[in-house]
């Protein structure tokens, strides 16, 4: 499937604010706000947006509502999630796509966000993976994630180099960049938004899973004939968990020796998930990646 961008922003463009998952503090939609008509935009937060229903962002009647709003709008040039957490599984098969179709906007977010990026990606757009209002209201205004971010809502082509890891495989590949949040992925498999053709260079990351937990979910992929058929594999940070000494290897290193039989260039520890460093990654594009002893070099291939 050929994968199309949503236009980009221009200053002016109105951009909505929604909470399609967990909770959210408001203050950090304020901040969100603040930082969005720094960029030149014009932020239009969602009726529940602060809303809280359990742990989540309102109840899935209200989150629904919001979100399908701002798909709706033909005004609205890009959507930001405000935050991730558990819950947007509950407006998967809700959502109606046709508005979004004739008139596609950048979908923007992580974490159990990866649920509308694999939804987008279906419908054949691409999407932002990227940080959310939290990291909009704290990082200051040079941050290096909200530096690529603008750069890319904006339109200016993007390119990442990283330091080498002693795990990493060397190798040049040009593939769809697809990805996010493993565990979200997982929860996806045998769906209709499970997407990892071939030709993908697939980027993982999660935080607070046990590393046999992503031993097990990245078995799946394996036994499920994904990880075979990759162009690439980009390990991105795994956050908030302690290695388990009973386990007869580091995680990095068990990701590692069950990818050995591949061909396909691999890296370690690329700056995207729930940390500070997440670099914005635009799932759907074509990228050039490529691994040396000098480190990773990721960028939008050219046209043609």
């Amino acid at each position: 499937m050929k994968m199309n961008n949503p236009p980009f922003l221009k200053p002016g463009d109105q951009v909505a604010i929604v909470s399609p998952s967990g909770k959210i503090n408001p203050d950090y939609i304020a901040g969100e706000m603040k930082r969005l008509q720094d960029f030149g935009l014009i932020p239009v937060p969602g009726k529940y947006v602060s809303g809280t229903y359990g742990r989540y962002a309102g109840t899935d009647a209200e989150r629904l509502f919001d979100l399908q709003e701002a798909l709706d709008n033909p005004g609205i040039k890009a959507v930001f999630c405000s935050r991730g957490g558990y819950g947007c599984i509950h407006l998967a098969d809700k959502l109606q796509w046709n508005k979004f179709r004739r008139h596609p906007k950048w979908m923007i977010g992580y974490s159990d966000i990866t649920i509308i990026h694999s939804m987008v990606q279906h419908l054949g757009f691409t999407s932002l993976h990227a940080p959310m209002a939290r990291h909009l209201t704290e990082m200051p205004e040079d941050d290096i994630s909200v530096r690529y971010l603008r750069k890319i809502l904006f339109g200016e082509r993007i390119r990442y180099r990283h330091l080498s890891h002693d795990l990493n495989r060397n190798g040049k590949t040009t593939g769809v960049l697809r990805g996010g949040n493993l565990s979200v992925l997982y929860g996806l498999r045998g769906t209709r938004f499970d997407l990892i053709p071939g030709n993908t260079v697939l980027f993982l990351e999660d935080t607070g899973e046990k590393p046999y937990h992503v031993e097990r979910m990245m078995y799946n992929l394996k036994l499920g004939g994904i990880l075979e058929k990759l162009s690439g594999l980009i390990i991105g940070q795994f956050s908030d968990y302690e290695e388990d000494p009973e386990m007869p290897k580091p995680l990095f290193k068990t990701i590692a020796d069950m990818v050995s039989e591949y061909a396909y260039p691999v890296c370690f520890g690329f700056p995207v998930g729930h940390v500070t460093y997440n670099l914005p990654m635009i799932c759907g594009g074509m990228h050039d990646f490529e691994v040396s002893e000098q480190g990773v070099d990721l960028k939008v291939a050219s046209p043609g």
